[in-house]
């Protein structure tokens, strides 16, 4: 017997919330009722804390990541409203929820558009990597971070940055700020240097960063599926086989394969820290 738990009026937020209950655990449906509200039901028993836990965070913040995650990994793409008032105030929603998600974005976009006003030589020399030996020498240390705002090309710029506003934002609405601050720091300094070291300091991108911010999402979601942090298997698989094909070096451009690689197990490291550091404060 089906037990009512929320009832809500929009039925694309009404299926997502659905979605998300079942891939928690919870089965649940959509019934549509009379006065143009759609009611959530629980097909079973179950954890009704748990359940009223995940109704109220959906309540709060029902464009999170997470509830399009569990649609996709359940195969059903949920089409929520994408009025131009509704896609502004999402924008400024995600800029509220996630600053420093939103400030690197912004700091990235306008060193792009700046090289595109013929202002990139000056960009690239004040931010690009130098030999370690010259940097002890320089103290320029910004330079370990720098090369992350270096773009090459249009397609270089939008397939980062829009990772970047993707799982970025995921990991600083989830953990916070500093969480997501401390993948970015670290992971820029190693991939940078790993780059460095294999190929010399003629080279820029977030995609270090990127395949960091993945492995980090990745290795929290298995080592800690209560946090309600996932990705679709197909994009975890997706950006392996790119990295592999970087490797292979079939493709028309150069890639920072170091950097990609070393962002990925620094971001897997971290999140591998996070999880073990959890579990040690909860035992004490």
């Amino acid at each position: 017997m089906s037990q009512p738990i929320i009832t809500l009026r929009d039925k694309a937020y009404a299926h997502l919330l659905a979605n998300y209950l079942v891939s928690q655990g919870h089965p649940a449906s959509v019934q549509p009722l009379a006065d143009n509200t759609y009611q959530i039901s629980l097909n079973s028993e179950t954890d009704l804390e748990q359940v009223k836990s995940i109704c109220e965070a959906f309540i709060r913040e029902p464009n999170h990541p997470r509830y399009q995650q569990a649609a996709w990994q359940s195969g059903e793409q949920i089409n929520l409203p994408k009025s131009g008032g509704a896609i502004r105030n999402k924008l400024i929603d995600n800029a509220r929820h996630a600053p420093f998600t939103a400030v690197i974005f912004i700091l990235c976009t306008l060193t792009y558009g700046l090289s595109l006003l013929g202002l990139f030589p000056a960009i690239y020399q004040g931010l690009t990597m130098q030999p370690l030996g010259v940097l002890f020498t320089t103290h320029e240390w910004w330079r370990l971070i720098g090369p992350v705002f270096l773009h090459f090309s249009a397609l270089h710029f939008v397939f980062n940055l829009l990772w970047w506003a993707t799982l970025g934002a995921q990991i600083e609405r989830t953990l916070g700020v500093s969480m997501l601050l401390l993948v970015f720091v670290v992971s820029a300094i190693a991939s940078n240097i790993g780059q460095l070291l294999v190929s010399g300091p003629n080279f820029g991108g977030m995609s270090g960063v990127v395949y960091a911010l993945l492995g980090f999402i990745w290795w929290v979601g298995w080592l800690k599926p209560s946090w309600g942090m996932t990705l679709p298997r197909a994009i975890v698989g997706f950006m392996l086989v790119w990295l592999v094909i970087g490797y292979a070096d079939v493709l028309w451009v150069n890639m920072a394969n170091t950097a990609h690689l070393v962002g990925l197990i620094s971001g897997c490291l971290l999140a591998a820290l996070l999880a073990i550091g959890s579990g040690r404060r909860q035992s004490a």
